[in-house]
């Protein structure tokens, strides 16, 4: 009597891809990332950088200071030696220069949230270690630690935050909403 090959019991439930939280947090960064620049369809660059608050935030402002951290961690993330990358405490990203463009920061967002996707993608979980450089405003303090986990939920945060930010600038700048705005098509601009 022959018996057939035993097949491999299927994947129990407890087992995982590991990766899996990875690519669900990348994910939801992205869509993040994707509403928040819903908020600056059809702009000029007069217009990212006008006020139309009582806060001092732009729409090209949020953008310029997002880019700027998502590009601090993705280098956070990376070396992991708990350097302070340039410009990291630097309060002039949230403000534009006459020299930005709104497509210059675009590019600039762009570029920098391939690098913290690359950064997290090049992990072998989120659970690797990333010390923080020490803080100006307490500089005897003990550097922290974070997991690369902790810095991507961080962004995660961060990202959401703005875009909330920015629904309502825009929305007090031309009446313009993400929520209007999510059916149509993105512009160039």
């Amino acid at each position: 009597m022959t018996t057939a090959p035993a097949t491999p019991p299927p994947a129990r439930a407890t087992e995982r891809d590991p990766h899996a939280e990875r690519d669900a947090l990348l994910r939801a960064l992205g869509e993040q990332r994707a509403t928040l620049l819903i908020a600056l369809r059809g702009l000029t660059d007069a217009q990212a950088g006008r006020r139309s608050t009582a806060s001092e935030l732009t729409l090209g402002g949020i953008l310029k200071h997002l880019a700027q951290g998502e590009r601090v961690w993705a280098q956070l993330i990376s070396e992991r030696r708990g350097e302070t990358p340039d410009g990291m405490w630097d309060m002039g990203q949230y403000h534009l220069t006459a020299d930005d463009t709104l497509a210059d920061l675009r590019a600039a967002y762009a570029a920098a949230a391939r690098a913290m996707d690359a950064a997290v993608g090049a992990l072998p979980d989120l659970d690797v270690v990333v010390p923080l450089p020490p803080v100006p405003w307490d500089p005897e303090a003990a550097p922290e630690t974070w997991t690369a986990r902790r810095a991507l939920l961080h962004m995660l945060r961060e990202t959401a935050q703005h875009a909330g930010h920015a629904d309502i600038i825009r929305e007090c700048l031309d009446g313009a909403n993400t929520t209007a705005q999510l059916g149509d098509a993105p512009d160039a601009g």
